[in-house]
This record gives structure tokens, C-alpha cells and sequence, in this order.
């Protein structure tokens, strides 16, 4: 069964042509290398519009049936900077945990990572997470939080998600034999 991955890049610049948008290339990038099952990408660049954010994060989950829904930008304090605000008022449940491990990972690189308010939250089938903007920290914010989100999106029922083990090892609890 194929899975749909939707990437939402947040840009006043790169969604008005100011700039090429390399964010949402770069996901893709990341999880072509790590994803082994057959999968479809929704690919969206619009402006950090609050109510365009919340619109676009409910059409790919309830219209688009997206298992995974990534956005990028939007998630600094700059006053413009409303994603998180926009999962959250399209979520049924957060997933604090998601954020926090990435902010603990980016502290790594960065001492600036204390101003990052990356969440992520459940609605319906889909999990959203949000990353952050630039290019070389998604992958550093997504490698240490990709080994839940198989699992995560296996307990909402969306699509089953398998990677290659030798690069990407993912965590799925073992099942209980019934006996």
C-alpha cells in the first residue's frame, strides 16, 4: 500500500518567488533515503498565513488522506511565525515529545534552538510535525524523531511506513504472541 507524505513549506519569500524554496526539497531528499515503502508526496509552498496554514494542514489530512504531514518554517519567534499555533488549532492531540526532542538534538549545533517552537499533533489519520526552516537542520531534527513516527502513525492507522534497517532503524514494539 502506497503512503502519501505531505510537505508544507511556510515562506512569505519562497512561496512569492523572492526565493527557491530548499526546505521542502530537502525533506524529501531525507526520506527518499530512508523510506523503502512506495509512496506519494503532496507539495505545497505558501506564505506564513495562519488561517492558509490551518486550510492546507486540513485539506492533506482529511481531503488528501496524508499518513505524514511535514511543514517547514514558521516556527521561530518572529511575529510572522505562526505554525505551531496552526497545528495546534487543527489537532486533536499533540505530541509535545516531538518537539522537545528535536529542540534537545539542535542544541547540539545551535545555541539558538531555545527559540525553536516545533510541535507536533494527531488529526485524524495524519501525524504533523512541524521542522524547521533551514535546510540542514531537518535532517538534524528529523533523524533523532523518525525512529516514533512509523509507530506513531501504525496507532492512528495510517499507512505502514518501512524503511531500509541499515540506515534508518525504526522502533515498533514487539507483539504479543497470542497463545
Amino acid at each position: 500500500m502506497k503512503i502519501k507524505i505531505g510537505i508544507l513549506t511556510l515562506s512569505d519569500r519562497a512561496s512569492d518567488g523572492t526565493y527557491e524554496d530548499l526546505s521542502g526539497p530537502a525533506i524529501k531528499e531525507v526520506l527518499d533515503g530512508w523510506i523503502t515503502s512506495e509512496r506519494e508526496y503532496v507539495y505545497e509552498v505558501i506564505p506564513d498565513e495562519f488561517e492558509l496554514i490551518k486550510e492546507r494542514l486540513i485539506n492533506m489530512s482529511d481531503n488528501l488522506k496524508c499518513d505524514l504531514i511535514l511543514t517547514t518554517g514558521g516556527t521561530g519567534p518572529a511575529l510572522r511565525d505562526v505554525t505551531p499555533e496552526a497545528t495546534e488549532a487543527v489537532c486533536e492531540k499533540m505530541m509535545p515529545g516531538f518537539g522537545e526532542l528535536m529542540r534537545t538534538a539542535s542544541l547540539k549545533y545551535v545555541p539558538t534552538a531555545i527559540l525553536s517552537r516545533q510541535t507536533a499533533g494527531i488529526r485524524k489519520n495524519s501525524l504533523i510535525v512541524n521542522l524547521p526552516g533551514n535546510p540542514k537542520a531537518i535532517r538534524e531534527c528529523l533523524e533523532p524523531i523518525f525512529p516514533a513516527i512509523p509507530y506513531c502513525i501504525d496507532l492512528i492507522e495510517g499507512g505502514y511506513i518501512q524503511t531500509d534497517e541499515n540506515i534508518m532503524k525504526v522502533f515498533r514494539p514487539k507483539q504479543k504472541k497470542i497463545s
